[in-house]
Formats: C-alpha cells, sequence, structure tokens
C-alpha cells in the first residue's frame, strides 16, 4: 500500500503545482498581442498536453524515489521541477520571453541529465521524461521564436 500511496502523492502533486502554475500565470491579453511563429500550437492544445507530461512526471518521479542511489538524480530531477515551476511567472507573469528562454534552456538540459542519468538504473523513469524533454525542446524553440519576432 506504501507504494500505491507515494505514487498517488507523487502524480497528484506534479499534476496540482502544472496546474496551480497555469491558473496563477495565464496567458492573457499581452501573451495574444505577441507576434509568433507559424509553428505556434492553438492555446487550447497546451493544458492537455501539460495534464499529460505531468502525470507521467510524477510516474518518473515515483519510480526514481524507490531506486537505491537515487540522490543524484532526485536532485537533477528537483532542479527540472523548479525550473519549470518559475518558467511561466517569467514569461507570462513578468511578460518576459527572455527571461522565460533564460529559464527554458538549462530546464531542458537537466531534463535530458535525468534521462541520462537514467538510463540504466531506471529505463522507464528516463523513458517517461523522453515526450517531457521533445515538449520542453519545442516550447524552447517557440520561445526563442518569440523572443526574436518581438
Amino acid at each position: 500500500m506504501g507504494k500505491i500511496l507515494t505514487f498517488a502523492f507523487f502524480i497528484f502533486a506534479c499534476v496540482a503545482i502544472g496546474a496551480l502554475s497555469s491558473y496563477a500565470n495565464t496567458p492573457g491579453e499581452w501573451y495574444q498581442s505577441l507576434n509568433k511563429p507559424f509553428f505556434n500550437p492553438p492555446d487550447w492544445v497546451f493544458a492537455p498536453v501539460w495534464a499529460g507530461l505531468y502525470v507521467m512526471i510524477g510516474v518518473a518521479l515515483s519510480t526514481t524515489w524507490f531506486d537505491k542511489d537515487n540522490t543524484a538524480r532526485l536532485i537533477v530531477f528537483a532542479i527540472q521541477g523548479f525550473l519549470n515551476i518559475f518558467w511561466s511567472p517569467a514569461f507570462f507573469g513578468l511578460q518576459s520571453p527572455l527571461l522565460g528562454l533564460i529559464i527554458i534552456v538549462p530546464m531542458l538540459a537537466f531534463i535530458v541529465l535525468f534521462i541520462i542519468m537514467s538510463w540504466k538504473p531506471n529505463r522507464q523513469a528516463a523513458w517517461l521524461f523522453v515526450p517531457y524533454a521533445l515538449w520542453v525542446a519545442f516550447a524552447a524553440v517557440l520561445n526563442l521564436s518569440i523572443v526574436l519576432l518581438n
């Protein structure tokens, strides 16, 4: 029962933190007024994609939590998590695509580092982070494009 509760807690925590950050930092008129690249997805895409990613992130954290010798990977996980939490307030809250870019680049690096560090000891956690890495890489290109276009 302990593992099930741990999984439920971490998945709930990841989804809840993501939802709270999104709710507290809605794009609004400022974002709508920005020039965006042709590949910018419609606004409705972001919420379901992030919800799915946060579930996978929670599962990856749960499986890593129970691994032996997990300290370094949990630190890397925490760093990418804090960067993830701070991106929305930087980009939307402070209305600073440049600050968002400054945050998202190391965030992507720590996501990739987590995948690399997890590959041998916990392939499941590594694979769960691959869609997250791909989405954040796309978001980084989108963020850079917005900086350049504005």
